[in-house]
């Protein structure tokens, strides 16, 4: 087959911002769904598994946990998968993996093996489809991205909203096993999802300009330089922040309910209302994020998000009814609506087209720690002093907290970067590129000259966003 190639995606190629890109988006909003909402899903098989294997809750929560982990844990994995062989071939193979596992586990006998079958392999499965559709969803829009973001960020309430019912259904009629094993199947439709993502071709290269190019170094598997980059760590400090009170409130909040003394049906329909909300919070964010004045200020527009969640849950903390948890959910949904359609977007503008396959998998890896710290540390909490008040009440600051060192170290950290090259790697390209124009002919020389002023003159439309002191983060 020959050597496979670092998948660097095309510099020189305009994201078409539609066509084959709303299929792209289309995979996108499956696997978003399948990766955030399956692991809350197979949270209805928790009983009969209890049941089966004489474990507590506490033992079967673990799969969910070890999904996300996998889900967050691997970014650095999926990166240097994607930069070596591409795209399309990581998610088909991230396809088998998902659905494999769960068939694997319909036959386990034991609760160790569903932990190594649907918690590690599926999880892995998940992860090395959901960061590979970020990436090309990145690289198909550039005008229209925020909009993309926002309507694949959709899938996630969407197939929660859908899976739940679906796995008591599954369990009822054809129990645990039979369940696991339609879902086993219904996961391979990750690896169409996989084979939607065409990877873009780059423009013809005239033979004067094959020379050089093959010449340059060849593209790191995972790319550390971007913690060089200020607005990406401020960007890392505050996520790693944020998720350790978000995703706090949708645990504890049906808990709450039965606390107050409502019946399980009651409380469980506080999720249903905050998924409904968070539907048509993420596209509609999407829509707004896009506006034209309102893009180069979107790290802005994602700090109100998060200190929008953040009231939101201190807020939620002096609940002491129905209607009060009710208010809760539906303020909830469109802010945690707001963060999802933003969180990725706000990246993808920090370090551009060309490093987002690595920046995303060392966030993902920060983001780990904190998932797995959060909600237990908020249930260690809530043993000490039972009252779900406090519970809120820290989560809260937690993501308000993470809302002002994302604000505040964008405004008063981030610089104008200057537009002669100031590392001493760019000044190396630079120099290797007039080195090289001085050994090409004349007609090579012009057509170089043009695409360097072509990029100058017109950054957007090469999947580039220019950065200035708004926008650097």
């Amino acid at each position: 087959m020959g050597a496979v190639v670092a998948d660097d995606g095309p510099s020189g190629v305009k994201a078409p911002d539609g066509g084959w890109g709303w299929a792209v988006l289309f995979g996108c909003f499956i696997i978003t769904g399948f990766s955030y909402a399956f692991p809350k899903a197979v949270s209805v098989f928790f009983k009969e598994l209890i049941r089966e294997f004489g474990v507590g809750y506490s033992d079967t929560a673990w799969i969910s946990s070890i999904l996300l982990a996998m889900l967050y844990g691997t970014g650095p994995l999926c990166s240097v998968c994607v930069n070596r062989f591409g795209c399309r071939p990581v998610m088909l193979v991230g396809g088998l993996f998902a659905s494999m596992g769960m068939v694997i586990a319909s036959f386990c006998t034991s609760i160790v093996q569903i932990y190594l079958t649907a918690g590690v392999i599926t999880g892995l499965g998940l992860a090395l489809n959901f960061q590979p559709s970020l990436i090309m969803l990145n690289r198909y829009f550039d005008k229209r991205r925020p909009l993309a973001n926002g309507l694949s960020a959709a899938g996630s309430p969407v197939f929660l909203c859908a899976l739940s019912p679906l796995g008591q259904i599954l369990q009822h009629e054809y129990g645990w096993r039979g369940g696991f094993l339609i879902l086993g199947g219904m996961l391979l439709n990750c690896c169409v999802c996989g084979a939607l993502m065409r990877p873009l071709e780059p423009p013809k290269k005239s033979e004067a300009t094959k020379e050089p190019a093959e010449k340059k170094a060849k593209k790191k598997l995972l790319d550390f330089s971007v913690f060089k980059d200020g607005g990406f760590v401020i960007y890392t400090l505050a996520a790693s922040i944020m998720v350790l009170g978000l995703f706090v409130p949708p645990v504890f909040v049906v808990s709450y309910a039965k606390d107050l003394g409502y019946q399980d049906t009651k409380a469980a329909f506080l999720l249903t209302i905050l998924g409904f909300i968070d539907i048509f919070a993420r596209p509609i964010c999407g829509m707004v994020a896009g506006l034209k004045w309102v893009r180069p200020r979107c790290v802005y527009l994602f700090s109100f998000a998060m200190i929008f969640n953040g009231f939101t849950d201190l807020m939620g903390s002096m609940s002491v009814d129905y209607g009060g948890l009710v208010v809760f959910c539906i303020f909830f949904g469109i802010s945690y609506g707001m963060v999802g359609a933003l969180q990725f977007e706000v990246l993808m503008a920090i370090v551009g087209t060309q490093k987002f396959s690595s920046a995303i998998g060392l966030v993902l890896l920060a983001e780990a720690m904190a998932v797995l710290i959060g909600p237990p540390s908020a249930g260690k909490l809530l043993d000490a002093t039972g009252r779900y008040m406090f519970v809120f009440i820290i989560a809260g600051i937690e993501v308000t907290t993470s809302a002002l060192v994302l604000a505040l170290g964008n405004f008063f950290c981030i610089k104008k970067k200057s537009e002669e090259p100031h590392t001493k790697e760019e000044a190396a390209e630079r120099e290797e590129l007039n080195k090289s124009e001085d050994k090409m002919p004349e007609d090579a020389k012009v057509d170089s000259i043009e695409v360097e002023q072509f990029l100058k003159d017109e950054p957007e439309k090469n999947g580039e966003v220019v950065t200035n002191p708004e926008t650097c983060v």
